[in-house]
């Protein structure tokens, strides 16, 4: 139980599998949906802060070189002019709408990612990001559970 939890909380943190690869991993190692559920949410959800950490950390130093300074002024002030009508209008909502799909390169580190890029406050990206990893996970959940119970119904 304490291997598979482990391997379903580095699923849940990896920014590829994020809860795409974790819920259905922990499910179909015998751990109720409602646990899955909530114990990957969790853990994903822990990849705001890390991310947010990482980004203002390294910026910082980062800062002090001249090509980064160059590419962020170009690139990431450039993006959050071309969108701020974007960002205005949705903000953090827009944030947990992008982070509650579940789909590849929708998930917490990239949602928590882009509100960084784009400018939104720290709170404000965390509670979006929360709330759109939990949407992800109800969803993620209900179609593996779902699709075992179709599965299970064919092969009898």
């Amino acid at each position: 139980m304490i291997k598979t939890l482990s391997i379903t909380a580095f699923l849940a943190l990896l920014p590829i599998s994020e809860l795409r690869g974790a819920i259905p991993y922990a499910i179909t190692n015998g751990i109720r949906w409602y646990f899955a559920w909530g114990f990957c949410a969790a853990v994903n959800a822990l990849a705001a802060p890390l991310c947010w950490l990482f980004l203002s950390t390294f910026h910082k130093l980062f800062l002090r070189s001249n090509r980064y300074k160059l590419f962020f002024t170009n690139f990431v002030e450039r993006s959050r002019l071309k969108l701020k009508t974007g960002v205005d209008k949705w903000g953090a909502f827009g944030i947990a709408l992008f982070v509650a799909v579940p789909l590849p390169v929708t998930g917490a580190w990239t949602g928590t990612l882009g509100a960084w890029v784009l400018g939104i406050r720290k709170p404000a990206t965390m509670l979006a990001v929360i709330a759109g990893v939990a949407a992800a996970g109800a969803i993620v959940t209900a179609v593996v559970v779902l699709g075992i119970q179709t599965f299970s119904f064919f092969v009898k």
